[in-house]
């Protein structure tokens, strides 16, 4: 990967992150390229890694081997017509981190079938602790998979995924999934509070608690189901709590809730021209 021109289109938060990922890897900011219409954002990229910037795309996929398309979903299709004819003349690895976006899609926008890495990075990858899953088209290589695994693998944990259908899964669980667990500290926190502690405490002992946990389960072999019997002291506090969780239908609202945002991923899917 150290030896690969790798190019961004679209130098937004998850592009930042991932080239702050790759220069703290050891790939060599001359080896990175950023293609950004917003000067000022272009400045902050060159001054910040010293990567190559430049305002054109087609310049951009002219002078790398592997592109990475950084951009909205919304804008994507005017991005891969734009620059067909370069990525055909070029044979680049193609890797794309928009969401919703299907191969089928993108294979229509680039006017053939170019080796294509479909990619489901979510928000913790701009602090390094991200989960991606990754599905790639018949026409990418082992070397090839094995460079687009490298570069998402900068920003933390990824996996490989059978079918591209699974990608609507994932979309659920890791995608939307920080937001899950930003609201289960949100009402924790105001549940302290309720029960006396000030804001900054319950915030504190909240996040504290969250990463505690996560690291846990992350260090450990056995399953969450089995962590949590080991802190559930049988008459206790936990096995309280946890007993009026289950009560309201804990697990029942969270299959529904990822039921509907899987529902909603091929929803867009289909809006955004992948189908289902």
């Amino acid at each position: 990967m150290k030896d690969t021109n790798i190019g961004f289109i679209g130098g937004g938060n998850m592009a930042r992150s991932l080239i702050g990922g790759l220069v703290a890897d050891g790939v060599a900011p001359q080896r990175l390229w950023v293609a950004e219409p917003d000067a000022e954002r272009r400045a902050g990229l060159a001054a910040q890694f010293g990567v190559n910037i430049t305002a054109g795309n087609s310049e951009l996929v002219a002078a790398v081997d592997t592109l990475v398309l950084a951009v909205k979903p919304q804008q994507m299709q005017d991005v891969c017509r734009e620059i067909a004819a370069a990525v055909q003349a070029r044979g680049s690895l193609v890797i794309s981190i928009a969401a919703g976006v299907r191969l089928a899609a993108l294979q229509q926008w680039l006017d053939g079938e170019p080796a294509l890495v479909r990619t489901m990075p979510n928000t913790p990858a701009l602090v390094q602790s991200g989960a991606t899953a990754l599905y790639a088209s018949p026409q990418v290589s082992k070397t090839q998979r094995e460079l687009a695994e490298g570069i998402m693998r900068a920003v933390g944990l990824t996996l490989w995924l059978d079918e591209e259908a699974q990608m609507d899964a994932v979309t659920a669980l890791s995608g939307s999934g920080p937001a899950y667990f930003f609201l289960v500290m949100e009402a924790m926190q105001q549940a302290g509070m309720q029960l006396g502690l000030t804001a900054d405490m319950a915030r504190l002992l909240t996040l504290q608690t969250a990463f505690g946990a996560a690291k846990m389960a992350l260090e450990s072999r056995e399953d969450a189901a089995v962590l949590r019997r080991q802190v559930t002291s049988p008459g206790g506090t936990t096995e309280r709590a946890i007993g009026i969780l289950q009560q309201g239908g804990l697990e029942t609202l969270f299959t529904q809730a990822l039921s509907g945002a899987r529902d909603r991923s091929q929803e867009l899917a289909a809006l955004l021209g992948g189908g289902k």
